[in-house]
């Protein structure tokens, strides 16, 4: 049996979770990574740039890299992160080094491939959408009176909100998405979304216009890997059941076949299995949950993967 065209969507830690079990499992890899993110040593390089910000597309050729010292060592050096007081304080290497590429040849996809063929990377990174992207909050401050909404905006505004998310749109409200994105959604075997920070990581993918039309028409089989916490910043007073119904809200048009979840976010599981339902999906469960809490390990996420794409 050949190995499955993959792409996961995602961002930061979530997305590196799934490349690094994905890479186990299949060779064909596409990670196409949301560029929201304004805060820390990506927002500094974006405001003073005005290019994507690099952090999460360094973090997934990370997770891609090559299982060698060679790639391991250039994904120690592109991870790396500068201390001390200085201009370089804060700054991860590899943010600057992808930077430096665009300043030579504005084409992001061109100087992602190159990162990704000094990794010897197990597959590709792509950007969500083309231009940077700021994400709008509807937030209750006031639990008690959810109608009095505030709207906050910026990625690192929403993830540390206080706050209940109500809903989160985009701006621009229609950003254009790459033709390589593109082509890669619809030539896809498997779409993987998730797991991430909810409304940070996953769900913009579905808010890109272009990017949500090929997800809904791809003959890829469509799965939302949930979250081990269901209960985050964010995500306050969301269940698993609430994750989807949440989904549903932003993408009505977009259907999915699987949410793969851990036992322990099944607790409602009559509720979870009628909210996948919903959205066309059938529920498995598999326990993927690492040591670490809200962490998954790799090779049991890994192990829940072959047995989806390869069975």
């Amino acid at each position: 049996m050949s190995s499955p065209k993959v792409v996961a969507l995602g961002g930061g830690h979530g997305l590196a979770a799934s490349l690094s079990a994905l890479r186990l499992v299949c060779d064909d890899i596409t990670a196409v990574v949301t560029v929201a993110d304004d805060g820390g040593s990506s927002g500094r390089l974006r405001q003073e740039f005005g290019v994507l910000p690099p952090g999460d597309l360094r973090m997934a050729l990370a997770a891609l890299c090559d299982d060698t010292p060679w790639g391991h060592r250039w994904r120690d050096v592109l991870q790396h992160r500068f201390s001390g007081s200085g201009p370089l304080a804060g700054h991860a290497l590899g943010n600057l080094l992808i930077v430096a590429l665009w300043d030579l040849d504005p084409d992001a996809v061109s100087g992602l491939d190159l990162v990704g063929q000094l990794l010897n990377a197990r597959g590709r990174v792509l950007p969500m959408a083309a231009v940077p992207l700021d994400i709008c909050a509807q937030v209750a401050l006031d639990a008690g009176a959810p109608e009095s909404l505030t709207t906050i905006i910026g990625q690192h505004h929403v993830a540390t909100t206080s706050g209940i998310v109500r809903s989160i749109a985009l701006e621009p409200a229609e950003p254009p998405c790459g033709e390589k994105t593109l082509a890669a959604v619809w030539e896809a075997d498997w779409i993987i979304l998730g797991p991430g920070s909810w409304f940070t990581s996953v769900l913009p993918h579905l808010l890109v216009p272009e990017l949500r039309e090929a997800l809904r028409y791809t003959r890829a089989k469509r799965v939302l890997t949930l979250n081990l916490e269901m209960q985050t910043t964010e995500t306050r007073g969301l269940s698993a059941a609430g994750h989807l119904l949440s989904l549903q809200r932003h993408a009505p048009d977009v259907r999915l076949d699987v949410v793969l979840a851990d036992p322990s976010v099944v607790d409602g599981a009559d509720d979870l299995v009628a909210a996948a339902a919903a959205i066309g999906a059938t529920v498995v469960v598999s326990p993927v949950a690492g040591r670490r809490p809200g962490q998954h390990d790799t090779l049991r996420l890994a192990a829940a993967y072959r047995d989806l794409l390869l069975t």
